[in-house]
């Protein structure tokens, strides 16, 4: 396991670095690498994900990633971003229950928020979702989510104590980070790659349970 730990981080960030750089690791083994590790430093196969997998609709009326030509999916009224891929999405109120969301749709949210979050830090601060490109492929989409990762750990890396008392260092327009102090940002980014990640985990377990088992 790679250390994430860097001289000048400030002491409070250094955990969030840490556990932000770890999550990311793993996410990016389990969806890319031949092997991983267990959780218990034991490594174990893995097959990287397909792009079958990746657009996989487990039950009816899922949220996924699609072409824009084919127009959005239930429910959704439209698809966000720009490129021949958009990822299905509605205004608020948002539909009741929540559609589930399929590997590509969870992905695409995940580095659309840590890209968007990394220009509105310590970037341009006007990237837009109606700018962001979401990947059709599944290497297309691990490779964005590494980019995305790297992004947001270089703003990490360059924020200091008084970054961290800032409200609204990170003007990220689609939170509450313009009235969030920075380091409640970090924690929350954390927070989402932590729990989508675990999702994406087990929906590439899921999706390997349903593919045919060759006869004894």
């Amino acid at each position: 396991m790679a250390s994430f730990r860097r001289p000048g981080v400030p002491a409070r960030l250094a955990p969030l670095l840490e556990q932000f750089g770890h999550a990311s690791e793993r996410l990016l083994a389990r969806l890319s690498l031949p092997v991983r590790d267990s959780g218990n430093g034991t490594e174990v196969g893995n097959a990287p994900m397909t792009d079958a997998e990746y657009l996989w609709e487990p039950v009816p009326g899922c949220w996924s990633v699609r072409r824009h030509s084919d127009g959005p999916g239930p429910r959704a009224t439209l698809l966000s971003g720009r490129g021949a891929w958009g990822r299905d999405t509605a205004p608020a109120p948002h539909p009741e229950p929540p559609p589930f969301t399929t590997i590509a749709w969870r992905l695409s949210h995940l580095t659309e928020m840590l890209t968007l979050r990394a220009d509105h830090t310590d970037g341009s601060r006007s990237l837009t979702r109606e700018e962001f490109e979401t990947p059709g492929d599944a290497a297309g989409a691990v490779a964005a989510y590494e980019r995305a990762a790297a992004a947001w750990r270089g703003v990490l890396l360059r924020a200091d104590e008084v970054a961290l008392d800032t409200v609204g260092y990170s003007a990220y327009p689609y939170g509450s980070d313009p009235e969030d102090l920075f380091i409640d940002t970090v924690w929350w980014v954390n927070q989402e790659v932590l729990h989508h990640g675990a999702e994406i985990a087990l929906l590439r377990d899921l999706y390997t349970h349903t593919l045919p088992r060759p006869s004894a």
